[in-house]
């Protein structure tokens, strides 16, 4: 019977893992080159993790795989890691906490369950947290790093497109709404849904007009946001502090010739976010985005601290970078010739010596496929090597690996 892979699941194959690498190797070098430092969290942590937080709304809650985690007689519900920043939070908390600026990164596999059995139950991402700092260049600096990635894989144009939960959160706190309708109206917002906010009612004309104004601000403008602001009148010091961080980042974003676009109804993932918020599109598709979260660190038990994050989502970008090569062209395929042991034997030796110089070196097995080497070693039992330039159609005699090696580094 043949064994199929899990539903949801997915294989990566040698030409899949080259992308990936080359997607998580810019990601790593954008990152160390800024300060960011490398973590890892564990695949396994405990579901209140994330229902402390307020995350998992009843919708979302059965879309984590979770189960119990025996102990002797009693047990902890746990899950796999549906997300990274929670769980990155935790990691800093626990053994990071010391008052400076922490930034960190990570690239981690993320769980989520699909109905029927759909694509994608198992995503990656590459993640960066920048926490300890409020100020406005904090979250732009994570912009930028998601934007330098995206320029070193080639991808673009890419569409920023801001929101702020600020706003969001203002709205729902001013309209009114009991506690019970309020935790309502979030869940959809939670789930996606910011058309909800949409049908908010309110007696208040002056909030009723932001509420209307916030809902289809779009721009991007420098003097946009001031219009807006003029524009709301005498609702506009209920969401001034938020307006004003906005204003900031947008500033920030045009003196480094960076384009954005405001789109208020754009804040997808609302979850734990207190501030601003930023999805990055290419051509209609959403590759990342992330956002200010001052909250979340207290709800995991500690104390009130600043907090920004980025998430990109690799397997949407490995489907746009360029096709990856199957090597390096420099690679040497050596073929024995004969079937006695002592040409195999010179093999081995030989590419033992062609890759301690930094050479990628590959033997023959038997399968005859040579397509895809740059360079071409024939190796018999007895006599001078042949090495083939595939590329110039040449061949030319080596008495010893290092002529191997020299004639592999001359002019190409």
């Amino acid at each position: 019977m043949k064994v199929s892979r899990c539903k949801g699941m997915r294989d990566l194959l040698p030409e899949d893992m080259a992308k990936f690498r080359q997607v998580e190797g810019q990601f790593r070098d954008c990152c160390t080159t800024q300060g960011y430092r490398e973590v890892r969290t564990p695949t396994l942590e405990y579901l209140y993790l994330f229902t402390a937080t307020g995350t998992l709304t009843p919708a979302m809650l059965g879309k984590v795989y979770s189960f119990l985690d025996w102990d002797g007689w009693s047990g902890e519900r746990v899950v796999l890691r549906p997300e990274g920043t929670i769980p990155a939070a935790r990691l800093y908390l626990e053994h990071l906490q010391d008052g400076d600026v922490a930034r960190l990164f990570y690239v981690e596999n993320t769980f989520t369950f699909e109905e029927a059995g759909a694509d994608g139950r198992e995503r990656w991402q590459c993640g960066a947290e920048l926490i300890g700092s409020d100020l406005p260049a904090a979250d732009v600096e994570l912009i930028t790093l998601a934007l330098e990635v995206m320029e070193r894989l080639g991808i673009g144009p890419i569409e920023v497109r801001l929101s702020h939960a600020g706003l969001i959160r203002a709205l729902l706190a001013e309209v009114g709404l009991d506690a019970t309708a309020q935790t309502a109206v979030l869940d959809q917002v939670l789930e996606g849904d910011v058309a909800a906010l949409g049908s908010l009612q309110t007696g208040d004309d002056n909030l009723r007009r932001a509420l209307s104004t916030l809902l289809d601000t779009r721009g991007s403008a420098p003097g946009f946001l001031e219009n807006v602001r003029a524009f709301l009148g005498e609702a506009r010091p209920r969401f001034e502090a938020s307006l004003n961080n906005l204003a900031a980042i947008a500033q920030l974003l045009s003196s480094l010739g960076r384009p954005y676009h405001i789109d208020i109804a754009s804040g997808r993932g609302f979850e734990y976010y207190t501030g601003i918020m930023f999805q990055l599109y290419h051509d209609g598709e959403r590759l990342g985005g992330g956002g200010r979260y001052d909250e979340l660190i207290p709800l995991v038990g500690g104390p009130p601290t600043p907090a920004s994050g980025v998430a990109l989502y690799v397997d949407r970008l490995m489907d746009l970078v360029a096709e990856a090569g199957r090597g390096r062209p420099e690679g040497v395929l050596l073929v024995p010739q004969g079937s006695g042991l002592k040409a195999h034997s010179s093999c081995l030796e030989l590419a033992r010596l062609l890759r301690k110089a930094g050479h990628l070196a590959e033997i023959d097995l038997g399968r005859g496929q040579t397509a895809g080497y740059r360079w071409l070693l024939s190796v018999p039992e007895e006599g001078p090597l042949l090495l083939t330039d595939t590329a110039r159609g040449t061949s030319s005699e080596a008495a010893s690996w290092e002529d191997v090696a020299k004639a592999m580094e001359g002019p190409r």
